[in-house]
């Protein structure tokens, strides 16, 4: 291992400490806020909870900008003080994302250590990520957040963690600190430029493998499942499947493309592929490391977006993820909106809204199996309009060809002419593009040209 790699090795999480941080969580409510307004909260409370904390108090405040200094004003830096002093909180977590001039300032305030809603994200990545993939593209986004905030910052957090306990001077732990440079303050800016751009040549290495082997199964049918976090991708393909893929009631479980093949029952095959989950403003380094992963999305023919229709937050979810898709230029791909949990809905309210918005949703349960029969025939109509019959000339002596046409195509007839075989076929649009472009010789021809050839 390089003294480079060495110096930002992702240090593994298994959990916080042998005692739970307790979390303050505190919101910024600005007049563009996408959150409900009843429990503006409640998100940011799940989040804190998946990473190992131990939710103590919150405070939300409304504003119409945030403080430069601060994100909060003073008066209300001081509360927050007070009663984190009251609920002996260790750490503060802002459903907002801070600069590093407002985590330094709120950090002299409270003595305590902040955390922004993208760096708890990020934290929680970091401790779901099980591939070296996943793990190399958690350690570029952390890092490029943590680059900008390394001047002078780390000194400054070691004296708050010594502060509230957190373990004595030189030591800051708990959520937000794993992954690379748990000992920031030994990180020189160099080493860390020089591992983004280490880790960048990987991933780009990734990337190019994943689309090389994208283009290999071009001939096929793919669907991927997209959609919010825990909102049942996992589930519903291992129910379409027979897969057992790791699939819990917990926010990022999956972090890992997986594909598998899904039988419709009438003969054909197409690939299923799961994807990350998304979430509401989710940071744009992970949206832009994970990139590769998300390959499988961007290049599908069908995306199955599931939306959790019983939660109260269903749709700010769907928002959230066409806020995704948009950024990965996939918006206006073909999509149909799986309404899943239908049996868990006790106000179907969200639901009416979500059926009435897009007349074309199906109502489903990955749990209990309701509506997956409508599914796969939906499934089957979208596949079969990509399906067209056309006749195919290519030269009797291309055996290659010949063995393609019938391996990626229906071969419907043929017929042996002087030195040239006419086939009629019924072919996926994108199997008929992918032949001719692998065989010069292989010619679509209309109707007419092959009765008077």
């Amino acid at each position: 291992m390089s003294k480079v790699t060495e110096s930002m090795q992702v240090t593994p999480r298994g959990s916080l400490s042998v005692t739970r941080e307790r979390a303050m969580l505190v919101g910024v409510l600005l007049p563009d806020a996408n959150v409900d307004p009843a429990n503006p909260l409640a998100e940011l409370a799940a989040l804190a909870e998946s990473a190992g904390a131990e939710v103590v108090d919150s405070l939300v405040q409304k504003r119409l900008s945030p403080h430069p200094g601060l994100f909060v004003g003073t008066g209300k830096a001081r509360e927050i003080k007070d009663r984190a002093d009251a609920a002996e909180a260790t750490v503060i977590v802002f459903d907002n994302d801070l600069s590093p001039r407002q985590i330094r300032g709120l950090e002299e305030i409270v003595e305590r250590k902040i955390l922004d809603r993208s760096e708890l994200i990020l934290d929680i990545f970091a401790s779901r990520a099980r591939t070296h993939e996943a793990r190399l593209q958690v350690e570029l986004a952390q890092l490029e957040y943590t680059a900008p905030r390394l001047r002078g910052m780390w000194t400054h957090l070691e004296r708050i963690a010594g502060a509230a306990g957190g373990g004595g001077a030189g030591v800051v732990g708990g959520i937000g600190t794993r992954g690379p440079g748990e000992r920031q303050i030994e990180i020189d800016r160099r080493l860390v430029k020089d591992r983004i751009l280490q880790l960048k040549r990987e991933i780009e290495e990734i990337d190019r493998r994943k689309l090389r082997e994208i283009r290999a199964r071009a001939d096929e049918f793919t669907v991927s499942l997209v959609g919010y976090t825990n909102s049942g991708k996992t589930t519903l393909l291992n129910r379409l499947t027979g897969a057992e893929q790791f699939a819990k009631d917990m926010l990022f479980a999956t972090l890992d493309t997986k594909t598998t093949r899904w039988h419709l029952g009438d003969g054909s095959r197409i690939l299923l592929s799961d994807t990350v989950g998304f979430i509401r403003d989710l940071p744009h380094r992970l949206v832009a490391s994970f990139r590769a992963t998300l390959e499988e999305a961007i290049h599908a023919d069908l995306l199955l977006h599931v939306v959790d229709a019983a939660s109260p937050f269903a749709l700010h979810q769907v928002e959230s993820v066409n806020a995704v898709l948009a950024e990965l230029g996939c918006r206006e791909h073909p999509s149909l909106l799986l309404l899943n949990k239908v049996d868990a809905v006790v106000d179907d309210t969200n639901l009416k809204i979500l059926m009435h918005r897009s007349p074309e949703s199906l109502p489903i349960s990955a749990k209990t199996g309701q509506g997956l029969e409508a599914l796969v025939e939906r499934v089957r109509t979208v596949m079969k309009g990509k399906v067209v019959e056309t006749m195919l000339r290519v030269p009797g002596a291309d055996g290659r060809a010949i063995a393609e046409i019938e391996r990626y195509a229906h071969v419907l007839s043929r017929t042996y002419e002087d030195s040239t075989v006419l086939f009629r076929v019924r072919a996926n649009q994108t199997q008929l593009a992918q032949l001719k472009g692998r065989h010069a010789g292989l010619k679509e021809v209309a109707e007419g040209e092959a009765a008077s050839a």
